[in-house]
């Protein structure tokens, strides 16, 4: 009896961002310099609230943990793309696959919830501002933050270990650049039509409710600051909200198209490209947001660059 040479392999392969693009190693190099970008950005930004007492609020605290989400977020994808880029494989175990499902989900959904409660903090801030102190304590910030990763991680948790027990058929072939729950699901020998369902009730709890919540906060903010006489004090109130409502757009329009538009399973390339924007490109925009529109974080990273300069000029006046 013959042995047969074949080996069974469990990994999938990664097809990539767009393989039909000409220029790769352009796209790739754009990726990577994002990356770096992105990880100075929200690394700095966190230093930042850490460091500078006048950012030790409640909202520079919800702020500090959207960047280490972002942080995080980026990280679980982009290392592993330029393993895959430079090294000229294009395989994840199902170990790998699974664990990067698991992050991605847990820190997409987390964001997703931190962003709403974001909101809220927002929403108080401008028009409840005498009570501020007392609902938005410190201590509630904390909770909301550990409302958000408690909530991905349980969320991330159900779905990756209900998505990846499925049986799967063909080549184990996934059109785009990390694992994704979607692209596993079309790779199934079973009917799925269940769990897809499931899967449009979380999005009706993750994305269709804070958005709903997001946008009822915002109209009641924007009344508020109708009401206020002074010309300084809307454009005050409404700078302090203007970041946060960039990248809520920036972050639930690509998520929006991408698991809630008709059809979105057939358009490979459109999906990779919103992919990019909301897992790539977004973490690099979100500290350049709040750092370009906010003043007090303009105001800590001078002072913080001129702590560094008069310890410099000191350092090299004592050689």
């Amino acid at each position: 009896m013959e042995r047969n040479n074949k080996t069974i392999t469990t990994d999938f392969i990664l097809l990539g961002l767009w393989p039909e693009f000409s220029h790769l190693v352009v796209l790739i190099c754009f990726i990577l310099m994002v990356y770096l970008m992105a990880v100075m950005g929200n690394a700095v930004l966190i230093l930042l609230i850490w460091l500078d007492s006048r950012l030790h609020s409640p909202m520079y605290f919800l702020l500090s943990q959207l960047s280490l989400i972002d942080l995080a977020f980026i990280s679980s994808i982009v290392p592993k793309m330029m393993v895959n880029f430079f090294s000229g494989k294009k395989n994840i175990s199902l170990v790998g696959c699974g664990t990067q499902i698991f992050f991605t989900l847990t820190l997409g959904i987390a964001e997703c919830l931190l962003l709403t409660l974001m909101a809220y903090d927002r929403y108080v801030a401008i028009c409840n501002p005498l009570k501020y102190s007392i609902i938005i304590s410190p201590r509630v910030s904390q909770r909301m933050a550990i409302g958000s990763w408690v909530g991905g991680t349980l969320a991330s948790l159900a779905h990756t270990a209900y998505a990846m027990h499925f049986p799967l058929c063909g080549p184990r072939e996934l059109h785009n650049f990390f694992c994704e729950v979607k692209a596993i699901l079309k790779l199934s020998c079973e009917d799925i039509s269940a769990y897809e369902k499931g899967v449009v009730v979380t999005s009706i709890v993750v994305v269709l409710l804070p958005v709903s919540f997001i946008l009822t906060s915002y109209i009641l903010i924007f009344l508020q600051v109708l009401r206020i006489n002074s010309h300084e004090g809307r454009i005050k109130a409404l700078a302090t909200c203007s970041s946060h409502l960039t990248v809520v757009i920036f972050y639930y329009g690509p998520a929006m198209l991408i698991y809630m538009r008709p059809g979105s399973s057939h358009t490979h390339i459109l999906n990779q490209a919103l992919f990019m924007f909301d897992t790539i490109l977004t973490p690099m925009l979100n500290p350049i947001i709040y750092s370009l529109r906010n003043r007090e974080v303009v105001d800590s990273m001078k002072k913080v660059m001129g702590k560094f300069s008069i310890q410099n000029r000191f350092a090299r006046f004592n050689e």
